[in-house]
């Protein structure tokens, strides 16, 4: 995919403002950039701002709609939390190309029985500043992609500062395409 593709919304579709946080409609026909297509979720340009589309609108860009998880019908709690983790990496700040988990900012995550079939999520996260504007979309974006998890009843999700996120939290893979991205520009 370029980095900018224009596309038009084949439908309204609800739209996360960024960095605020606001729900509000795009509407059909509109031309937008996409500017960011990972996790599956998007990132559009569109009037001077910044917009997060949920892959399940994927139709109203015109693009596929990813897969919901899925759980061996017999899973045990190790195999729960692999795969809550698998879509923790599917968490990206709308503005920076790197998952939550290999950017450094999940500091734990627990689960605990809710009964004998449904669990409970608690992820303690950080952003990369305690100004940063996104902490609201990431908290929402966690909650939504691991909830979508079956077995998995509630997800809490708590932003930290203290420790306070540095580079050096990043996974080298991170690391370096951080620093690639910066060579490129």
């Amino acid at each position: 995919m370029r980095a900018e593709e224009k596309l038009p919304f084949l439908r309204d579709c609800l739209a996360i403002t960024i960095p605020e946080g606001g729900q509000v409609i795009l509407p059909v026909g509109a031309e937008v950039y996409l500017t960011q297509a990972m996790g599956g979720s998007f990132t559009v340009y569109y009037a001077g701002r910044l917009f997060r589309v949920h892959g399940e609108d994927a139709d109203a860009l015109g693009k596929e709609v990813p897969p919901r998880p899925k759980l061996p019908e017999n899973a045990d709690d190790e195999a729960i939390e692999h795969c809550v983790w698998d879509q923790l990496k599917t968490c990206y700040d709308p503005e920076i190309p790197i998952n939550i988990v290999d950017l450094g900012l999940v500091y734990e995550c627990l689960l605990e029985a809710v009964n004998d079939d449904k669990k409970r999520v608690y992820v303690r996260m950080t952003l990369t500043a305690p100004g940063c504007g996104m902490g609201d979309v990431l908290a929402e974006d966690v909650r939504y992609k691991v909830g979508q998890i079956p077995r998995i009843d509630q997800v809490d999700v708590d932003i930290v500062f203290d420790p306070p996120w540095s580079r050096e939290m990043m996974s080298e893979s991170a690391r370096l395409e951080s620093w690639r991205r910066s060579c490129s520009q």
